[in-house]
């Protein structure tokens, strides 16, 4: 036999060889009824259940964390975040306003002891009021969305029902999200505009001494914010800012952080958003039903002459000196 006619018979056996052992590949991928099973080359069940507790797959795309199916940090994340995490916001929230409550049942509205003189005097100018105010609406926006993705599955969709709860959840995300850039640049204005008036100074020891005012027969001096003031502006910006940069970072997931980093940003996003609100509910009291005259200083900007010089005296004597 020549050899040209060897090597074209080789080929033709090595071809059949091909075809025969494609066939029953190509059986394998088919299902019983004969139509093509997509999923024949993937990785049975059991096998990966063998794999446990950390279960991966095999996927296509770029991103071999896509393929993890199961682990067990997960199940771990899983539970701090949804059964943990919202117990103790539940707990903080409701106590706090459980204490507000007892606090104004107790003692009541703090009145201007000397009554209203009549005469007003200017306490914050209309730039500081819109940067206060752009802060403060950011704020209860994403506090109200944030306890939807929160709590809504719980209180508000057996309420309103699963078409309309989802319509008003994702509405909620979006504003949510967007809202936090407002928020951000509510608290740079407040930075910038009342940084050096919330410095401590000694005046703020004089003022615990004398136990804040709220000791009767007792006067605690202060200058235009007092201490209790200044540790709620500082805890403010000290909030805010780390609220808004977890924030930040879960807007954008996974920009130079892995698994962990993101959870953490989560947990403290959480965390600090539910203290925080907590703070807030404690100012929004003390400025509105908690002390006659307060919420004048931000409504209209001007406060009571006798108030002023009941909660601010040497800020009050300053400014008459000018």
């Amino acid at each position: 036999m020549a050899f040209p006619v060897r090597v074209r018979l080789l080929v033709v056996a090595v071809a059949l060889l091909s075809i025969a052992a494609a066939v029953p590949t190509q059986a394998q991928k088919r299902g019983p009824d004969g139509a093509p099973n997509p999923t024949a080359s993937v990785i049975d069940e059991q096998t990966l259940l063998k794999q446990s507790p950390r279960v991966e797959g095999r996927v296509d795309i770029p991103d071999p964390r896509a393929g993890v199916l199961i682990e067990p940090a997960g199940r771990t994340w899983q539970y701090v975040h949804e059964v943990l995490l919202h117990r103790a916001s539940a707990v903080i929230i409701l106590g706090t306003i459980a204490i507000l409550g007892l606090a104004y049942l107790s003692v009541g509205q703090i009145r201007i002891a000397e009554g209203r003189s009549g005469k007003k005097i200017l306490r914050f100018k209309a730039f500081e009021r819109f940067a206060h105010w752009l802060t403060a609406v950011s704020f209860v926006v994403l506090a109200l969305t944030g306890l939807n993705l929160t709590f809504g599955k719980v209180l508000l969709l057996p309420v309103i029902g699963p078409d309309a709860f989802t319509l008003v959840s994702q509405a909620a995300k979006y504003v949510h999200d967007f809202t936090g850039f407002s928020f951000a640049i509510g608290l740079v204005l407040l930075v910038m505009i009342f940084f050096r008036d919330n410095l401590f100074q000694k005046i703020d020891l004089d003022w615990i001494k004398q136990g804040g005012g709220f000791i009767k027969n007792k006067h605690a001096p202060a200058g235009r914010f007092n201490f209790g003031e200044k540790l709620v502006y500082w805890f403010s910006m000290a909030g805010g800012a780390a609220v808004s940069v977890s924030g930040f970072l879960m807007l954008f997931p996974f920009f130079g952080f892995g698994i962990a980093g993101m959870q953490l940003a989560q947990i403290v996003h959480t965390v600090v958003a539910v203290l925080f609100i907590a703070l807030i509910l404690a100012h929004i009291y003390i400025g509105t039903i908690g002390m006659e005259g307060a919420f004048e200083a931000m409504g209209t900007g001007e406060v009571d002459l006798n108030w002023a010089k009941e909660h601010h005296d040497h800020w009050i004597a300053q400014q008459l000196a000018k």
